[in-house]
């Protein structure tokens, strides 16, 4: 039952995405047409302290007028490695910066309508380098107990989906 792409043509784009109109193919042979949106990959970081807490941002979505806790993260510019754009964003967004990074999880947050993928990271320490240079990104940047988590996402407190995963994830690793 695969659907099948056969052919793309750009709508709009600018910077930060496309939207192309796609020809898919049913299994059954029928066409349709499709959006897409297309985005550049996404890197997120965070640290993990020895009393297991990690670092987050508290912060304002505009889109959705929403508050959350979320990891620091930002689109990987052309040519960048992944891993070295998600400690970009994480001294950026927080002022620390993460020593060795462990690959958490990549996440597809809506692979029905985009082809943007998450890459996640940890590390298990970090250095702080000043305050953050782009601190208009969250209203505070604290250390959260990773026990709290689960508590956090029940009250949501953490909406965004791959922020969610990711936080579970990284708590499962640390905590058992």
């Amino acid at each position: 039952m695969q659907w099948t792409n056969s052919s793309e043509q750009n709508v709009y784009e600018n910077p930060w995405f496309r939207v192309n109109l796609a020809d898919v193919v049913l299994p059954d042979g029928r066409h349709l047409d499709h959006f897409v949106i297309r985005l550049r990959p996404v890197a997120a970081a965070t640290v993990v302290n020895e009393a297991d807490e990690v670092l987050l941002l508290w912060r304002h979505r505009f889109i959705t007028d929403s508050w959350g806790w979320e990891l620091a993260a930002g689109v990987v510019e052309d040519g960048e490695d992944i891993a070295a754009a998600a400690a970009r964003e994480m001294e950026e967004e927080t002022g620390w910066r993460p020593g060795e990074l462990h690959p958490l999880m990549t996440v597809e947050p809506a692979n029905g309508l985009t082809d943007a993928r998450h890459h996640l990271y940890w590390s298990r320490e970090a250095h702080y380098t000043g305050p953050p240079r782009d601190g208009f990104e969250s209203s505070r940047r604290e250390w959260i107990p990773l026990k709290l988590i689960p508590d956090l996402i029940a009250r949501g407190e953490v909406p965004a989906a791959n922020m969610a995963a990711a936080l579970l994830m990284l708590r499962h690793v640390r905590l058992g």
